[in-house]
């Protein structure tokens, strides 16, 4: 097979002093945090549950207060319930809560991930200071005394998404990036579809988080060079634990002399860490994140994280039967693959083309 590998090594080499003093400041606290997890999860005594919850609940305020003064200072990590007015960070935080819960079903948690990605659209683009608008005049059904039309100002971000494409990072990004893709369709004036690039890349999870490897699978993704150099380009994923996928994938471009115009990454959860490891490796990278979490475990997962959101959308594989891409859409079912029309044709033109135009030749990127 064909495989780009990056090592955490390499990335750990982006991260500068101050990087590096933030995130062992966050494993402390949260070191202390999971003592107090520990009290609420055991302690049958009632007056101690109540002090490890006070104390966890002013230890969480410290991490995001700490966290909150550095990303103020950089200005490529967009984090939801840093930017947004006060007033609708409870929204937020009920949707990630909700996300978190394992109590939450299937079809729940594809709800707020929708959800997710319609408000962190609404900060990367539709922002209430635009005000350059684009008029809607749409018909209704209303036909009496004449026919009905209604006219709707939305925010003019044509300019900012004629240039896009859509890259996703195969399973749990997949979905996300559909919807990435209708909120595009649906605020540009021209309703705009924009092609989709589709990188089979994983995790070496039989490593910890010092040793991880990043394989990027370039025989099993779908995609033309050519068309993604001087793009804007959009990356949803709902977990950005360590970053090493997306620096993979740029990293390949760039050796390959692709050079995207910008890259955007957007999270529903980000770990402090790996948003660092972005925008330090990334020139022109952008992360936006709904919520940020403080520490990884010595797995690379996101602390207090919300499992496998991969698993949690699409279900498992079974090892010796992975689902390829078209699968994986049919599992989504009729109602989300009606709502989706315009963004599954495109994914079935992007892996149907390739596949025939590569035959009897390698594939992808190749």
């Amino acid at each position: 097979m064909d495989k780009v590998v990056l090592r955490a090594r390499d990335l750990d080499e982006y991260l500068n002093e101050a990087d590096r003093a933030l995130v062992g400041e966050m494993d402390e606290l949260y070191a202390q945090a999971l003592d107090s997890m520990k009290v609420l999860n055991s302690a049958p005594n009632e007056q101690r549950q109540q002090r490890a919850k006070q104390e966890l609940i002013e230890l969480y305020q410290v991490m995001g207060d700490r966290m909150q003064e550095l990303i103020a200072s950089e200005n490529r990590v967009k984090v939801y319930s840093f930017q947004t007015p006060r007033a609708v960070h409870g929204e937020a935080s009920r949707l990630i809560a909700k996300l978190r819960d394992t109590r939450t079903p299937h079809s729940e948690f594809v709800y707020y991930i929708q959800r997710a990605y319609e408000l962190l659209f609404n900060l990367a683009y539709a922002k209430p200071d635009n005000h350059h608008k684009n008029h809607l005049i749409v018909r209704t059904p209303v036909t009496d005394p004449v026919q009905n039309f209604a006219v709707h100002k939305i925010p003019d971000v044509d300019e900012a998404l004629e240039n896009t494409v859509m890259c996703v990072m195969l399973r749990g990004a997949l979905l996300p990036s559909m919807i990435m893709s209708k909120e595009i369709q649906e605020y540009t004036s021209t309703g705009n579809v924009s092609p989709f690039a589709l990188f089979r890349i994983s995790r070496d999870d039989s490593k910890m988080e010092s040793n991880m490897e990043y394989i990027l699978d370039l025989d099993r993704s779908y995609f033309d060079l050519e068309s993604l150099d001087g793009k804007d380009l959009i990356f949803a994923d709902p977990m950005n634990a360590t970053g090493g996928s997306l620096v993979t994938i740029i990293q390949y471009l760039h050796g390959r002399g692709i050079q995207p115009k910008s890259v955007n990454f957007f999270n529903v959860i980000s770990a402090l860490k790996g948003s660092l490891r972005i925008v330090r490796a990334i020139e022109n990278a952008t992360v936006y994140t709904l919520w940020m979490d403080p520490v990884l475990n010595e797995s690379a997962y996101i602390l207090p994280g919300l499992g496998d959101a991969g698993d949690r959308l699409n279900g498992s594989d079974t090892e010796d039967a992975p689902r390829n891409i078209i699968q994986l859409i049919a599992d989504y079912g009729l109602t989300v693959s009606n709502l989706y029309r315009s963004q599954v044709r495109e994914i079935e033109q992007t892996v149907l083309g390739r596949v025939a135009s590569a035959r009897p030749a390698r594939g992808a990127g190749s």
